[in-house]
Order: C-alpha cells, then structure tokens, then sequence
C-alpha cells in the first residue's frame, strides 16, 4: 500500500502539469474494486455511480462522419472494396491532397443534430459518440492546432461536434466523442501501417494532448471518450488519460487508449467475448460489417432481418453484462441513410415494449440458458425467449431458495402462470401461459420477436453455480479448462491479444478443510500469487526453477470452506498478487490444482 501511495503521489505531480496555471483543483479518485479484481489506474478517474450509470445506458448511437462520407466508398469512378470506407485514404491510396481537396466541398447542409437525437431517442439509445477526428486527421469540431477541421477549412463553416453536443444536451442524452490516436494528416504520421498499428511520435502526442484539452473545456460534461487505434507507449497512453481525468474525472474513457489505461474494455469490432468478463465493457457494431463510414454501394436488404440481428445482438451483449453500440454512417450531405434509420426505429419499436428487460439490468447469473437469454433486474429475473424449447417448458437451472411470484410477459402482468420447483431449478411451463404462443411465433413482427418472460422475486436473488463434483473420495483435480477464465483487453495495440489475469472454479466440496496443492510451471526466479477460497485470500510465495530446469513446480496450503460467504458452492480463484492493476497476469501457467479434505 505504502509503493501505491508513493506512485499515486507522483502520478498526481505529473497529472497537474497538464493543467493551466490555476489553483489545483480538489480531484476525485478513482472507484476502487473488489482486491480479487485489476484496479484501476491511480489517480482520478469515474466514481461508482458514475460507473453505474455508464453501465445502466445499455445501448447507444455511434456516429461515423468526415471527409470520407463524400467520397462514399469510391474513388475516381471505382468502388474501393479492401477495408473500411472512412479509411479510404490509406485503402484506395489516394494521394494526400486529392483527399484534402475533399474539405473544399465538404458542405453537409443536411447535418441535422436534432433530427439524429431524436431518431436515436426513438431506437431507445441513452448516448451518442461521433468521430470528432478519424484517422484521416479531419476535424468536426473548431480546433486551434490546425485549420483542417470543419468550421476553418470547409464552405460549412459550422461546428459539428458542438451541434450534437448541444442537441445532446437539450434532449437528455448523454454524449460522447471518438478521438483517433493516429492521424494521417499529422506531419510524421501520415504513412498508414498494417493494421493502423502506428507508433505515436512526440509532435502528435502533444497535438492530441491539445486537442483532448479542446474536446473536454469547450463542449459541456463528455461521458464517454472513445480512443481508437495507433500504438502509443504505455507513457503516452497515460499521458492521454490523466489529460482527459483531470479536466473531467467522470469521463468514462475507452480502453482503445491502450495499455490498460481504459475505464471500460471494448471488443473488437463488432465483436463479443466468450469469456467471463466482471470490468466494464462495451461491443461496438456496425450495420454492415464491411464498413463504418457511408459507402454509397452498400447492399441494404431484409429490413427485418436486419433489426432481428441486432435485437438479437444488444440482448446477447446486455445479458453478458456489456454495452451496445451501433453505429449509424451519414452520407456526405449529413443525411441519414433511410435504411439505417429504419433498422434504428424497429430496434425501438421493440424496446418499448421490452425495455425494461434491457436498461439498468445486470448480466445473467446463468452458465447458459437453453431457450436463449436472461438479465437481472432490481425485483424481476427477465428471460428472453430466442427458441421454444421442445417442451414449451423455461428452464431455469440453479434458481432456488428465493422468493419468486407467478411470470408473466412483460406488458401483460394481469395474465400470469405459477411457477413449478424441482431439484434442479424451477421451470416456467409458457404453454400454461395466457395467449402463448403467440400469434406470429416465426418472429416476423417485431412486436413478437424475442419475447420477454417476466419472473419477479423478492429479497436476494440466489442461483447455485454449476459446480465440479469431488471424486468418491471427496478430492478435487481441477484442470484450467475446467475454469472460467477472465482475461484483461486492450493491451499494446488492436492486434496484442487479451492475457490472463484470473481462473475461477466453482466446486461441490463437502468437507470444510482442504490441503490445496498448485502445479505451475515455475518461472526462473520467485513470484508471489493470490488464491482466494470464498473469499478469503491465501498469498502463495511460488518458488523459481531450480538448477535442473525443471518443468512442473508445486506449492501446498490448507484452506478453508467458508459456507457463510459462498453457501451454495466453494469459489475457488487464482489472481496476480493483490492489489494488482489492470493488465496485471497471473503469473505463472498452471497445470492442475489437487484438493484433498481434512479434518
């Protein structure tokens, strides 16, 4: 604790170099976690509520709009097809001032911030985030380190950043901007690399260090700050945090900052993870996955299907405990395209009937649902129907030892169906249920599709985890493919793959005392770890390889069951040593974990 002290203090002289030569102002740290969790960065950073209220918005509006819009995914008369459309420039090529040549007529007179808020309020979206500068280097927003931006350098003359986030405000919504790293623009970095893997020189750390000063003084409070690409050193990425934390402690930053310096982790491109994931995070999608950016030849067909995806996408995202992005890409005249509009206004159409199932809910406490997909909320277990199970029957396993009420479908609470108890669980027979199936089974109307099945309860919500049975002996061999596995995103760059930081089992265990054995493949010198039995910490001092390089070390300890904190089943985990901050490893490869109970 005294070494995290000493860093947070030196973290902070640097932190307060970045702002003008005012009194310091009093700055709010961080939220802290739980200590079998990575711990934020120190310094300021989001309070818990804010963290809350970021993950109770749920679904939101990405906006990708620049010089590339006009250019609509083509160039000199032929489609450019090999890679995203706003990153024309570098797939085409075109030379760099044939694409400047874009902002002389960059005039998108149908730009309509209100028009946007609104039809994002109708798709049921919380926030919005829009490209204030892409890797292009072109701005939306007035900035003073260079002209090329949409008020200086364009017949338009307007500030589009500022238009939103004023539209933002009136309306209710929260907002947020998109901020490129890398910038093509920029002298000395305008060479595009594979994978937008592009080193940060100096110059442009301190130009975006400017313009993020810019972003978070002149556009009222930002909820969200979403970096994106380059490959900055672990230095620059927290020079870009702490830039953005002292001006606003509460901005909720992207972990594309990279090198773990995000509030909240984001997936790939419009990926998911398969894996437990208990930090914030995000899954940012597109309508297409071929581009982001307006691309004029874009095939748009099946409507419906369409917004069945992506209903099907934000529950499948929400249910694992993230948030969901969905990107919209206006034309070069600032118009919306009328099918992305229409995909936004069915997702809505279906929220407002199933809303309730998705904002300010938390992720299923189920390993696996077999009909489709559960949320949490405050009183009610919401359960969203994808599949008819053969048997008409919701089973949902390891619910037990709570007080649950008869379901219903969310938005007839008057035609209700007692539930049925067995030893696994209880069941919802929905062919007892009032007016199920319903009349369009298929799915086709939007008004049946992913049906909400409502469970209320009361008091604690309690789910037994599937747990490992223990041999007749009552040992345990525990394998890490047995475990669930948690993982830290958002390393070096897009292309630095997620690392380990956590194993989990869940076990039957009977005895209440345990000899614990790790075997791990020992590193060359000594390392501690965290093992953590229902909540209690056990620190391991594991050994380094010994002169005869052995393969397999082993360190023993005796642990407890504690049936108070875990009734249900013994939570097993292995962590970095605590407190330990995020992108922490576990430190060593394990091979197997061997309990034997004691008296």
């Amino acid at each position: 604790m005294w070494c995290l002290l000493v860093s947070m203090m030196a973290w902070m002289q640097g932190a307060w170099a970045v702002l003008p030569s005012t009194q310091v102002p009093d700055i709010p740290v961080a939220a802290r976690r739980p200590l079998d969790q990575p711990q934020p960065p120190p310094g300021p950073g989001p309070s818990a509520a804010t963290i809350d209220a970021w993950q109770d918005r749920k679904f939101g509006m990405f906006i990708h709009f620049g010089l590339y819009s006009l250019a609509g995914g083509m160039w000199n008369g032929h489609r450019v097809d090999n890679g995203y459309s706003e990153q024309i420039l570098a797939n085409a090529p075109i030379p760099p001032n044939e694409y400047e040549a874009l902002a002389k007529r960059f005039d998108p007179v149908n730009f309509d911030a209100d028009a946007i808020v609104a039809l994002a309020k109708a798709a049921g979206m919380k926030f919005i985030v829009i490209t204030a500068k892409h890797h292009d280097g072109f701005n939306l927003f007035q900035t003073a380190q260079t002209p090329y931006n949409a008020v200086d350098g364009t017949p338009y003359h307007k500030d589009i950043v500022k238009q939103l986030a004023d539209a933002c405000a009136r309306a209710g919504l929260k907002f947020g901007v998109y901020y490129s790293t890398i910038d093509w623009h920029h002298p000395g970095g305008n060479t595009y690399i594979e994978g937008n893997s592009n080193p940060i020189t100096p110059a442009q750390e301190a130009f975006n260090v400017a313009q993020l000063k810019e972003l978070l003084s002149h556009y009222g409070p930002i909820a969200e700050i979403w970096f994106d690409m380059g490959k900055p050193t672990s230095a620059q990425s927290t020079h870009f945090a702490q830039t953005v934390h002292v001006l606003q402690p509460q901005t909720m930053i992207s972990g594309r900052v990279w090198n773990y310096r995000g509030d909240f982790a984001v997936m790939g491109d419009n990926g998911e993870p398969d894996v437990s994931v208990e930090l914030p995070w995000q899954a940012p999608a597109s309508m297409f996955p071929e581009t982001w950016g307006y691309r004029s030849w874009q095939s748009r067909t099946d409507l419906p299907g369409k917004i069945r995806e992506n209903i099907t996408r934000l529950v499948r995202v929400v249910s694992q405990g993230g948030n969901y992005i969905l990107n919209i890409g206006p034309e070069g005249d600032g118009s919306v395209v009328p099918y992305e509009a229409q995909v936004l206004q069915g997702i809505g159409a279906w929220l407002q009937r199933n809303g309730a199932a998705i904002y300010a809910t938390r992720k299923q406490p189920f390993a696996a649902l077999d009909f489709g997909y559960a949320t949490v909320g405050p009183h009610a277990i919401y359960l969203f129907v994808a599949k008819m199970p053969a048997d008409h029957q919701l089973h949902l396993p390891g619910l037990i030892d709570t007080a649950l009420g008869r379901a219903y479908r969310l938005g007839s609470p008057g035609a209700t169906v007692e539930i049925q108890h067995d030893a696994d669980g209880v069941s919802i027979p929905l062919d007892r249920l009032p007016n199920w199936p319903l009349a369009d089974a298929g799915g086709s109307h939007v008004d049946s599709f992913m049906a909400v099945v409502v469970l209320p309860f009361k008091g604690v919500l309690h789910v037994r985890p599937q747990a490992i049975a223990a041999a007749r002996d009552g040992r345990f061999h525990l394998l890490p493919a047995q475990a669930s596995h948690y993982l830290n995103y958002n390393g070096d760059g897009y292309e630095d793959p997620a690392t380990l930081y956590k194993l989990a089992w869940q076990l039957d265990a009977n005895a209440s005392n345990y000899v614990l054995t790790v075997s791990y493949t020992p590193l060359p010198q000594h390392t501690q770890m965290d093992l953590w039995v229902d909540g209690q910490r056990y620190p391991l001092n594991l050994t380094g390889a010994v002169a005869d390089n052995q393969n397999i070390a082993s360190q023993t300890t005796r642990v407890h069951r504690d049936r108070n904190a875990h009734p249900y089943g013994m939570q097993l985990e292995l962590t970095p040593h605590s407190p330990f901050e995020q992108g922490s490893r576990l430190p060593v490869t394990i091979h197997s974990i061997e309990l034997s109970p004691t008296r």
